[in-house]
């Protein structure tokens, strides 16, 4: 009877363990606590009246910005109620996502508005995902075409103009995550070199940028960029 016990109390154990390690989180056994991003906070300024005719000595302090809250988490994964305060220090990127990630609301007169990761790339959904459940079915090849936004657990994600109660994230088929908006797991194109672009827009009628509330951005007159049949392998 006392051996039993104790198997099953390791069994347990390893089942908690297990549990930790899902979906980028750090190895098992480690803290489970999030990290506070690391913000570089702005130098102080020079006041206009600081001039050596008129008292080099003032000096302005920067003026502070809202602070954001956090609006949901997600397991070990926090959304905030904005952008940050302050330019953000994430992590080097080892192959399973940043563990911070901005999402911004981007206008534009082609297609309306969309959204885009921190540097201004445009953000896609695939029509052969789904949202109720949150799957991604764009592996393999299709992932390399069509990379996965990733967000590495523990982790923050900041959306400006993008409602933070849609923001999450879904656990790829590799154990990563992926970084969902009402949903829809969301992508960026290899075909995208500099913020702004949009050739992946319509390629194979499956592709689209996404919108803030995760729906699909209008057509271009021309699909832009590869064939579809490169889009929908």
């Amino acid at each position: 009877m006392l051996l039993r016990s104790r198997i099953a109390r390791t069994a347990i154990a390893l089942t908690s363990l297990a549990a930790l390690a899902a979906c980028g989180d750090k190895e098992a056994g480690t803290a489970a606590s999030p990290t506070t991003p690391a913000i570089d906070q702005p130098s102080p300024t020079v006041s206009a009246v600081a001039t050596p005719e008129r008292n080099p000595e003032v000096i302005e302090a920067p003026t502070p910005l809202p602070t954001p809250t956090v609006a949901k988490t997600q397991r070990r994964v926090q959304i905030y109620s904005g952008p940050a305060n302050g330019p953000l220090s994430p992590a080097p990127d080892k192959g399973r996502g940043s563990n911070i990630v901005q999402l911004n609301g981007t206008a534009s007169a082609d297609i309306g508005t969309y959204a885009a990761d921190g540097k201004g790339m445009t953000l896609y959904r695939f029509d052969k995902d789904t949202a109720k459940p949150s799957k991604s079915n764009c592996n393999g090849d299709c992932a390399k075409t069509w990379p996965p936004l990733l967000i590495k657990s523990p982790g923050q994600i900041y959306p400006s103009g993008i409602n933070p109660k849609l923001v999450g994230y879904v656990e790829r088929a590799d154990g990563t995550c992926q970084v969902t908006i009402a949903g829809w797991p969301v992508y960026l194109f290899s075909g995208d070199t500099k913020p702004g672009e949009i050739k992946g827009q319509g390629v194979g009628g499956t592709w689209f940028a996404v919108t803030p509330t995760g729906g699909r951005t209008k057509p271009l007159p021309e699909v832009i960029g590869m064939p579809a049949t490169a889009a929908t392998r």
